[in-house]
């Protein structure tokens, strides 16, 4: 969990180009955000001590790894209380086609972001994980056609 921390604008200049770039090197965001290096690498290793950047990672894209095919798949469970919903939880932490999973307010509990390599696989996937856990009582999945904007930058814009 990030602890709070107050960010002036050259903590905001750095989020935003490390988010642009994670692997740009410390002298050219320093020279981007008129610090010296060692000043630059202070303040971005205060922001990780801080919990404010949480990591660093690259992005694969799905395609060219052979995942063809992603959904939404909105879950409700049968049950509410505290061990059910552990169970659902402990079960999707183990299913690496769910790349996100998503507490809901609504009819629906959760919503999971699926990736799977073709049809087949989210067919299998549906069957013998999702729907045979137990405590699953309803899905309803939507998948997708074309991603029109991805992005895991946060907006920073109502902090400066």
């Amino acid at each position: 969990m990030a602890e709070s921390i107050a960010l002036d604008r050259t903590d905001l200049r750095l989020l935003a180009l490390l988010q642009r770039d994670g692997r740009a090197t410390n002298a050219d965001i320093a020279a981007q955000v008129n610090l010296s290096p060692s000043a630059c690498l202070r303040r971005v290793q205060r922001l990780e001590a801080a919990g404010v950047i949480a990591g660093y990672a690259a992005q694969v894209e799905p395609r060219a790894v052979g995942l063809g095919l992603q959904a939404f798949v909105r879950v409700q469970l049968e049950r509410h209380g505290q061990p059910a919903i552990e169970q659902f939880i402990d079960a999707i932490g183990d299913w690496e086609e769910v790349v996100a999973c998503h507490a809901l307010t609504g009819d629906m509990d959760y919503q999971l972001h699926v990736v799977v390599e073709d049809l087949e696989h989210f067919s299998r996937f549906l069957l013998d994980r999702l729907l045979n856990n137990a405590g699953v009582a309803d899905v309803n999945s939507s998948f997708v056609l074309r991603t029109v904007k991805q992005t895991r930058a946060l907006p920073l814009g109502h902090l400066g």
